[in-house]
């Protein structure tokens, strides 16, 4: 049986890693000079509830690679042969990077087993972005994918696998380097929420809506565009301290949409939520292409739209006084 494993920013819950015998090497995360490591010696629920009352932006740092050793020693001894790594992307962090040093070091350890078989995929995305490449590839596995294959699957499509994050919290991407001081306060006093979605392996602010109604709306509409049905049998929905934000999206999923997939949500972890902070909303899905997307596209869009509503406007109103003065025409000549 081919071993997948990960690192501990995919954010799949705890039953979803046991079903499927996820290894996960965890992040760690220094929080007020203290070491935790994420998921293990703390949980999301207990970081979010301090996170307010730090006096300094926790910092994060990768899983070491004798984490990643660790993981593929224990399964190699269970007779395992076959080993997918799905990282977080190279861009955001150093998991990839310390993956490949633990294959390396692996394959040096046993150099007369040629049954070894080890791929680390650099996904390109976050969290649960990653999260649904592993949780896609263990369903392929169990209906008998094989590793050349897995590994095919994961390198043509990591790149479809649609982000989409929307933070109440600016403060927290300005900590990160996301967003300027100008932008957040300009942000907050309109309320603008900025959504970001990954490009070339790292976050970028792709679209900004006022209110939360407004993200719902976004999500769902880009969700109609951009889905691929063959692919997405299910969509994983993240979020940080505020599950109702999750359950309002997942139902106007299947009451708008009509989504018959499985539809999860999961909480953001430790790691993912130092950046993102309280009141983050993701969701996740296979993209059919790879269709632009950015602040600019998306504005110029909106703004499209809005010329087009309109001119329907205009036309509907033109119409009504061409009939309002035909009826009046008739009316004089009637008389």
């Amino acid at each position: 049986m081919i071993k997948i494993f990960a690192d501990s920013t995919c954010d799949l819950s705890a039953e979803i890693v046991e079903k499927y015998d996820i290894g996960i090497a965890p992040l760690t995360i220094n929080i007020d000079g203290k070491t935790y490591r994420d998921k293990i010696d703390i949980t999301a629920d207990e970081f979010y509830g301090i996170i307010e009352q730090l006096a300094k932006a926790p910092t994060t740092a990768m899983p070491a690679p004798t984490e990643f050793y660790s993981i593929i020693e224990e399964a190699y001894k269970k007779g395992q042969r076959e080993f997918l790594c799905i990282a977080m992307s190279s861009g955001t962090s150093g998991s990839y990077q310390s993956a490949e040093i633990a294959k390396t070091m692996f394959l040096e350890e046993h150099p007369d087993d040629k049954d070894i078989k080890i791929h680390i995929v650099d996904s390109k995305g976050m969290s649960h972005g990653s999260g649904w490449l592993i949780m896609k590839s263990a369903m392929l596995r169990e209906r008998g994918m094989g590793f050349e294959e897995l590994v095919d699957f994961n390198e043509a499509f990591k790149k479809h696998v649609k982000h989409l994050l929307s933070v109440d919290d600016l403060d927290h991407l300005i900590k990160s380097g996301r967003l300027t001081n100008a932008s957040a306060f300009i942000g907050k006093l309109l309320k603008i929420k900025p959504i970001m979605s990954m490009r070339d392996g790292k976050g970028a602010i792709v679209a900004k809506e006022r209110g939360r109604k407004r993200v719902l709306n976004h999500y769902i509409t880009e969700f109609k565009k951009r889905n691929n049905a063959l692919l997405t049998d299910f969509i994983i929905i993240g979020y940080t301290s505020d599950i109702n934000f999750a359950v309002n999206l997942k139902n106007k999923m299947i009451e708008e949409v009509g989504y018959k997939g499985d539809i999860y949500i999961m909480q953001m972890g430790v790691a993912v939520g130092t950046h993102v902070g309280l009141g983050g909303l993701s969701m996740y899905f296979m993209e059919k292409d790879r269709s632009r997307d950015g602040l600019l596209v998306n504005e110029m869009s909106n703004l499209n739209n809005k010329k087009n509503e309109v001119m329907a406007r205009i036309s509907e109103l033109n119409g009504q006084f061409k009939d309002q003065f035909n009826e009046q025409m008739n009316k004089q000549k009637n008389k």
